[in-house]
């Protein structure tokens, strides 16, 4: 087994070192202890993810499946009325909305709300500077993860979300830290015999009322409300809506909502587009 270089990008060192995802173990013993310290520490799950892609095999075996089940699939509304079925608005962060206060200010909060529109809308994938600080990065590599592994609908505090398909309780959880997810539940579901998740971040202190671990949950059930400051991490009123086709590592209720631009590819595999439920326009995704 040979070392990995000891270089600040240790991503792209395991994309490009043609080992097998079984081999990680053995790749981490034969690399010089810096390395190996700083693999030890990373989540093996989206380093064996790496490895897979860097072979040309999907990051996630069951991925394709998960994404063709999904696709033939119908959902119920995350939202009432629907989310389609009204006027939206693109909460795009890159300039596109001069004036828009950031989600984490406020001010943003009467910013949205003299626009008169029922739902605002943050895109999957968008790379987002908000996120280019130390809390998004990790020992592996100095890249910031930015990109958007979910869609956000901002609505206002209180509003309810109903489940989209059934599952049951994996977690809910409380992620206090600021700029997390605040009150946070992840849903398990089954694409035949292969289980997937859905997150739902930022939710109102009702949902422990509302849920419990384990618990099933049926299409179209009343599973949490919408969580004003701070209860929902230090955020204007919104959902993080998430589908994960793998927890890799992730044990504790929590997951990445951003990912690094240089693995999208990979992300993409873990994370997939999240409108393959929520099945909104494509206008609702970019500015009119």
């Amino acid at each position: 087994m040979h070392p990995l270089p000891d270089q600040p990008d240790l991503y792209a060192a395991l994309r490009a070192s043609g080992a097998a995802p079984q081999d990680l173990p053995a790749l981490i013993a034969a690399s010089p202890a810096p390395v190996a310290a700083r693999l030890r520490v990373a989540d093996h799950g989206l380093l064996r993810a790496i490895l897979r892609a860097g072979r040309g095999q999907p990051a996630i075996p069951t991925a394709p499946q998960i994404s063709a089940h999904l696709q033939g699939q119908s959902f119920a509304p995350l939202f009432r009325p629907d989310i389609a079925s009204g006027p939206t608005l693109a909460l795009l962060t890159n300039g596109e909305h001069p004036d828009m206060p950031a989600f984490s200010d406020r001010a943003f909060d009467a910013w949205f709300a003299a626009k008169g529109i029922p739902y605002g809308i943050g895109t999957y994938g968008e790379d987002r500077s908000v996120y280019r600080t130390a809390q998004f990065a990790d020992a592996i590599s100095p890249e910031r993860r930015t990109r958007h592994l979910g869609i956000d609908v901002f609505a206002p505090a209180g509003t309810p979300l109903y489940a989209p398909l059934p599952g049951r309780v994996l977690h809910l959880t409380y992620n206090a830290d600021p700029l997390d997810y605040g009150h946070t539940l992840i849903l398990q579901h089954c694409a035949g015999d292969v289980p997937f998740y859905t997150l739902y971040g930022h939710l109102a202190a009702t949902l422990p009322d509302l849920l419990e671990p384990g618990a099933p949950v049926a299409a179209g059930q009343h599973i949490a409300d919408l969580g004003d400051w701070p209860e929902n991490g230090g955020w204007a009123p919104h959902v993080h809506f998430q589908i994960m086709t793998d927890m890799l590592g992730q044990t504790g209720g929590n997951f990445y909502g951003v990912g690094h631009s240089s693995l999208w590819d990979v992300w993409q595999s873990i994370c997939p587009d999240p409108n393959l439920i929520l099945r909104l326009p494509d206008s609702a995704f970019i500015l009119s």
